[in-house]
């Protein structure tokens, strides 16, 4: 397997907190998402597959038109897309994705988390040697498929990992071939259950049990902030 599956067991540890965080931050993505494309999810494909990842999640029907309403409202608050790079303890890279109406507040607050846990917020961009940025999809295994003509397939669309994971798989191409992709997956009928924009580490770097328990006290206060959409690093998974 190549560098996406072993970042996808690298990335076991918790994401997102409880289910009320997970739907107030794909309420967030859906704003962003109408704003940009516009409400009908037919016309809006980064809405569409919003819509199938809000499913996948069991938020409710009734929420995720809610949010959909609400972000054609003239008056709802513009999300920013901001990311914040730094060094965890230990050398680690950490990179932050935030959705934010109020940047000043969001930089703020990360700033302090890194300072807590003897971090150091660096400067945007000075992590682009280090991370890739990839989409991904998450599919549900269809019988009979088979994964490596599939892959065949997709060469021309830019990806570069296909593999089995439970009872679906996952895709990992550039980030900019999403929409192609896409637009592929859903002629062939197949059912997108989740889709992701990734920054996979080109190094990762291992870390003694202590070392590792100093940098997830870092992860998780970052990821418990409400602005926060993504936290990765480039911690080598474990055997």
């Amino acid at each position: 397997m190549g560098r996406a599956f072993e970042y996808r067991k690298a990335r076991k540890m918790k994401r997102w907190g409880n289910m009320a965080r997970v739907f107030t931050r794909i309420g967030r993505e859906v704003t962003i998402a109408v704003k940009a494309g516009g409400p009908d999810p037919e016309n809006n494909a980064r809405l569409r597959l919003l819509i199938q990842t809000a499913r996948t999640e069991n938020m409710p029907k009734e929420n995720i038109e809610r949010a959909i309403k609400k972000a054609t409202d003239k008056d709802q608050k513009d999300y920013k897309e901001m990311v914040y790079e730094g060094y965890a303890p230990h050398g680690i890279a950490i990179l932050v994705e935030t959705a934010t109406d109020n940047p000043t507040r969001t930089v703020a607050n990360i700033r302090s988390y890194f300072t807590k846990y003897n971090g150091s917020l660096g400067t945007t961009g000075m992590l682009d040697f280090l991370f890739e940025r990839k989409c991904s999809f998450k599919v549900e295994m269809v019988d009979g498929l088979d994964l490596e003509e599939l892959e065949l397939e997709l060469i021309d669309f830019g990806v570069e990992e296909i593999f089995a994971e439970e009872e679906n798989f996952m895709i990992f191409a550039e980030f900019t071939n999403f929409g192609p992709i896409q637009k592929f997956l859903e002629e062939k009928k197949m059912n997108i259950l989740s889709f992701n924009f990734e920054r996979i580490p080109n190094d990762t770097k291992s870390l003694t049990p202590e070392q590792l328990v100093d940098v997830e006290k870092l992860i998780e206060k970052i990821d418990d902030d409400d602005d926060v959409t993504n936290v990765f690093h480039n911690i080598k998974a474990s055997e």
